[in-house]
């Protein structure tokens, strides 16, 4: 099969590009870097002549300008994807993100909307917070000896095991409503924090940060959490934090 990775280089998109590839699929990666398939979703300048014959995974991520990347940029890779006669549409979103009042959550919940309403079969493949992730926020709060934890309860996962999430989907048609990744734990945010300062060796003290309002209801009782995943990652964040180099 013939797939196209909208965000192909970055944290998730590599790591999918290299599961697909391993199970013998023909990829190409879509990026404003990428040699082969250099793509913008800003303007839609080369997206067309890049989706001939592909399935689409979009997992493209952005900093800045998120409403511009992910929002109006679906649009513009959708209208080419209908244009290219694509069948199908995976879009690689948050679980909870329609539940969490923060502006990132916001535009990737208005991004859904857009795919939800757009010309080409889809799927939404909502997935957990990422290991990665949490130990590249904690990991600068740390050298100051001091994490900031809020009273929060992730059920991360591991991006190379978030990877094959939606393979089966990608594999077959499409299914609207899509599927939830996450990973094999519940855990508070002070336990993720215990378990980071234990294993990197770091002497810092924790610092209870409280959330008011609807942002620390929703993080309290667990939006950011998949109760019953679909697809279910291994690895727990202490292992996955241990066996890095």
């Amino acid at each position: 099969m013939r797939i196209a990775i909208a965000g192909g280089t970055g944290t998730l998109g590599s790591h999918v590009t290299t599961e697909l590839r391993s199970r013998g699929h023909e990829v190409r990666v879509l990026s404003r870097r990428s040699p082969d398939h250099p793509v913008d979703l800003t303007t839609g300048e080369g997206l067309e002549a890049a989706l001939a014959g592909c399935v689409v995974v979009d997992a493209t991520n952005a900093s800045r300008n998120a409403s511009a990347v992910l929002v109006e940029g679906s649009r513009r890779l959708l209208a080419a994807e209908a244009a290219a006669g694509v069948g199908h549409h995976v879009c690689a979103s948050i679980v909870g993100c329609d539940q969490v009042p923060l502006g990132y959550f916001k535009v990737k919940a208005d991004q859904e909307r857009v795919v939800a309403q757009g010309p080409v079969p889809w799927t939404t493949v909502r997935i957990t917070q990422f290991h990665e992730l949490v130990a590249a926020t904690l990991a600068p709060a740390g050298r100051w000896r001091l994490l900031p934890v809020p009273n929060a309860r992730p059920r991360m996962v591991a991006v190379a095991e978030a990877a094959g999430g939606g393979r089966r989907h990608r594999r077959g048609g499409a299914a609207p409503g899509g599927v939830e990744v996450a990973g094999p734990e519940f855990a508070d945010a002070r336990q993720l924090a215990r378990t980071w300062r234990k294993t990197t060796g770091h002497r810092a003290l924790l610092l209870p940060v409280p959330l008011p309002g609807r942002l620390g209801q929703a993080l309290r009782n667990g939006v950011l959490a998949a109760g019953r995943p679909d697809v279910q990652g291994v690895t727990p964040f202490g292992a996955w934090l241990a066996a890095r180099p």
